[in-house]
């Protein structure tokens, strides 16, 4: 009967440790799919939002999140909704990646470090047309953040006097 007891405790236990290490697996299971998920999103905000960022130019100056105190107030917090420019809006961009009537990601602009030394970093301007666009995915437990450095390229004026005029034709053309 001591032997029976002792054998049942040891299965028992061995049980209890199998469990315990099978839960644990599931709920790293579960963060991973999260993490995951949460890069997807924040991946799918930057696609949304890459081509109003770049054909928007003008609207770079004012919405450039500055988070240097000594250029600026440096309240600027990435990821906040307060952080994304208003001409991003719903109406622009659709935040709403599932349809549930929530938004799902949060576009922020920061210049990139673009000043020519020995002139100060000033993150309030930008000087070269790039800027980064950083998503951060706000929908579920865990917040990721993805970013893209966004280059304005402006359109060309083709001119018929130019060498080569229009389309590679010289100037016969």
């Amino acid at each position: 009967m001591l032997i029976t007891l002792l054998l049942t405790s040891a299965l028992l236990a061995g049980g209890a440790v199998m469990l315990g290490m099978q839960l644990k697996s599931s709920r790293s299971a579960g963060l991973v799919k999260q993490k995951i998920t949460s890069e997807q999103c924040a991946e799918a905000g930057i696609i949304a939002g890459r081509s109003a960022v770049a054909t928007n130019y003008g609207s770079w100056t004012g919405s450039l999140c500055n988070q240097a105190p000594p250029l600026g107030t440096g309240s600027c917090v990435i990821g906040s909704a307060a952080s994304e420019p208003a001409w991003l809006n719903a109406s622009v961009v659709d935040h709403d990646l599932d349809d549930n009537g929530t938004s799902d990601f949060v576009l922020t602009l920061i210049d990139n470090n673009d000043e020519v030394a020995p002139t100060a970093n000033d993150p309030a301007t930008d000087n070269d047309l790039q800027v980064w666009v950083i998503s951060t995915c706000t929908s579920g437990d865990i917040t990721t953040q993805v970013r893209e450095l966004v280059k304005y390229t402006p359109g060309n004026t083709c001119y018929q006097a130019q060498l080569g005029g229009c389309g590679g034709g010289g100037n016969s053309k």
